[in-house]
């Protein structure tokens, strides 16, 4: 049988694959096909409104998403080795579904954009990677190049295997065009004895990339922070323990010198760890020029450093501003920066709480703190010197006038994490009103409280709170544990406490939904409930459970549930209307609302001490998640629907004399024969859903 790993490359210099051909451009046609597949979805049309590929909202979806797959799955008891990607909706539709779907869509799309379209500027020239290359007196390619060698070796991952072409990015763009700018190759690349193939483009990424003249050149924190949530829930799950050399097979672990053993090696096997090494090799480097160069003082109104533990808000703001436009130095196969322009000064809380969770996700990670005794042994055993740099030992003690300015994992993200979270607190948060605006123009606070902002901030806080007082953060945020009781813990949960009771006390409506809003000096908006407004309180309210204990917060969270359910719920076309009257869904909605449904099966449904809804009984919920998945973002054809394509991981093989572009029969098509003339990455679309007459 001549058959080989999906995720190899044909053995070549990595240098060379390294850098990259530039992109053309295409006109866009739709192509695909018509074929009627699986699901009851004759009753609805999802035209896409958008293609425009927004970084911020698809990231932070796909992060739900991962969430809502297999960990939400194998929490609900399922043994995820049943899973097949070919046998569609076996062992039960939502097994199927969150398990495969949802997870494999949220892990490609990550890919897509850090790993393949070059929606950003390349890890070429990354700080980290250019201070090496320095040290070694070797151009950037060739030290990265190196590197990459040395991440292999660490997990035990044939050097030669290493994917072709790729564009690893050491910052993310605002948004882009997700269309395929030249023909994608799907020629094989070997083949398998059941006349299923893999294709080149899987192993080769050039044929992959997106147009460059089409991306919004722009820095936003909420942009390259939503990469980074992604980057970092994946890289926690893939280097979250070891394996053996010579099978291949997870091993949990036990010490952090697991690893001097030969026939152990980092991560949670041999493929999964070279991609967690990517990515954090990625977050290094990202990090690194996050700090150095994208704060924003505002007495000084220049681009600067921060500070970190040192930096002191009460002496002016430093913080990360909304918009920096990115002059290019006309490099096409590897762009790096000529000049940085602020563009909108602003402090957008949006921004703000997604750079917080991710910084506090990957904080969970590198913590290498003597007083953290619930830290795992296999990420020490990453940041112990080797592949990864040990934290500056000035940096580990509770004494924060000794910290010292250093590069390393550990402090580059702590310095990131502390002054975002200083920012959040005095930049954003109302003493007098008790909750968080959502803007500040570097001077004063704006007025308005936005309710889906402040929800997800509450969340962003508690995963903040977990990660600086030594909690397990990623897939384990939810466990209970004895924590260190730092200040800057018990302040994040004042602050959750305090947005909690406004959101109880302000924005519940006697009919339970929440408002959209409150303006400082005017009071609640009048304006029509929208679908996010209470998906964002819910999520809040959950967190603030899920934070202090409190009972009080799960039971308006649940009541915002049942109120939600019966006013936006569409019985006839299963779908939830997102405001009066429409049905219009972006990746913010579509990620809320995922995660949403997670909590309400985790944390919101009815236990034997409540008092029953039935909106809130796991059958109920498990139908509106599948009916979410089924009709939104599969669609009821291969031209409608949120997810544009879909890879090889959920199913859609490839087979010898097979043009259908859709083997598995399901209503989304693969990548090439998605819309346009060369076709679409596997990512989110803006969607309207309408009545079929």
């Amino acid at each position: 049988m001549k058959q080989k790993p999906w995720k190899v490359m044909t053995a070549t210099a990595l240098m060379s694959s390294l850098l990259l051909t530039s992109a053309c451009t295409s006109d866009h046609e739709s192509t695909g096909s018509n074929k009627k597949e699986k699901g009851t979805t004759a009753n609805i049309e999802v035209p896409v409104t958008d293609y425009t590929f927004d970084t911020a909202g698809n990231m932070f979806a796909y992060s739900e998403f991962e969430l809502s797959g297999e960990p939400l799955a194998e929490g609900l008891g399922l043994d995820l080795d049943v899973l097949d990607a070919r046998k569609l909706d076996k062992p039960t539709k939502f097994d199927y579904t969150a398990g495969i779907e949802s997870y494999e869509y949220s892990e490609e799309a990550m890919y897509e954009v850090t790993e393949k379209s070059g929606l950003g500027l390349h890890l070429i020239h990354g700080p980290v990677t250019e201070q090496w290359a320095k040290k070694v007196h070797k151009s950037n390619d060739e030290a990265l190049a190196d590197r990459f060698y040395e991440l292999a070796d660490s997990v035990g991952y044939p050097r030669e295997e290493i994917f072709r072409n790729m564009f690893p990015t050491m910052i993310e763009y605002a948004s882009g065009d997700p269309h395929y700018a030249q023909k994608v190759d799907t020629e094989v690349y070997s083949e398998n004895d059941d006349k299923t193939y893999v294709p080149v483009y899987q192993v080769d990424f050039q044929s992959l990339r997106w147009n460059r003249d089409k991306m919004d050149k722009i820095l936003t924190p909420s942009a390259y922070g939503a990469v980074f949530l992604k980057q970092a829930l994946w890289a926690g799950d893939f280097l979250g323990g070891f394996h053996t050399v010579d099978k291949d097979e997870e091993l949990e672990a036990k010490t952090p010198n697991d690893d001097k053993d030969k026939n152990i090696a980092l991560g949670v096997s041999s493929a999964d760890g070279m991609q967690g090494m990517i990515l954090t090799e990625e977050i290094w480097n990202k990090l690194n020029f996050v700090r150095d160069h994208l704060f924003y003082n505002a007495k000084q109104q220049t681009l600067t450093k921060a500070t970190g533990s040192h930096y002191d808000p009460a002496k002016g703001f430093v913080y990360l501003p909304h918009k920096i436009q990115v002059v290019e130095d006309g490099n096409e196969l590897a762009p790096n920066v000529k000049q940085l322009v602020v563009e909108d000064q602003r402090s957008l809380l949006q921004d703000q709480w997604l750079m917080l969770w991710p910084a506090s996700e990957f904080y969970g990670i590198t913590d290498q703190r003597p007083e953290n005794k619930n830290q795992n042994p296999a990420f020490l055993a990453v940041f112990d010197g080797a592949p990864y740099p040990s934290a500056a030992k000035e940096n580990l003690d509770n004494n924060p006038s000794n910290d010292v300015v250093s590069t390393d994992p550990y402090s580059v993200n702590r310095d990131v994490l502390l002054q975002v979270f200083k920012n959040i607190d005095m930049m954003h948060f109302n003493p007098e009103v008790g909750a968080f605006v959502e803007e500040n123009n570097g001077n004063e606070q704006g007025k308005r409280i936005d309710t889906f902002q402040a929800g997800y901030t509450m969340e962003a806080l508690r995963i903040f709170e977990r990660a600086i007082d030594g909690l397990p953060v990623g897939y384990a945020s939810g466990e209970d544990a004895k924590g260190l009781g730092t200040a800057e813990g018990k302040r994040a949960l004042e602050l959750i406490k305090k947005q909690a009771d406004f959101i109880v006390t302000k924005l519940m409506r006697k009919d339970g939904l929440v408002a959209n809003g409150f303006v400082i000096g005017e009071g609640v908006e009048q304006s029509e409930p929208t679908l996010l407004a209470q998906l964002g309180a819910i999520r809040g309210l959950t967190a603030a459970f899920l934070a202090t204990k409190d009972e009080q917060y799960r039971d308006a969270a649940r009541t915002i549930y049942e109120a939600m359910d019966n006013h936006f719920w569409d019985k006839q076309l299963h779908v939830y209307k997102t405001g009066k009257d429409e049905m219009k869904y972006n990746p913010f909605v579509a990620g809320a609302l995922s995660g949403v449904l997670r909590v309400a099966l985790n944390n919101l449904n009815n236990t034997e001490a409540d008092k029953p809804i039935k909106s809130l009984e796991r059958e109920t919920i498990i139908s509106r998640y599948v009916d979410f998945y089924d009709r939104i973002i599969d669609g009821p054809s291969v031209k409608e629907g949120m997810q544009a394509s879909e890879f090889w991981d959920t199913g859609d093989v490839y087979i010898k004399g097979d043009k259908s572009g859709n083997t598995d029969g399901d209503h989304v098509p693969q990548v090439q024969a998605g819309h346009g003339k060369y076709g679409i990455a596997p990512i989110l679309l803006n969607v309207e859903v309408k009545e079929k007459h």
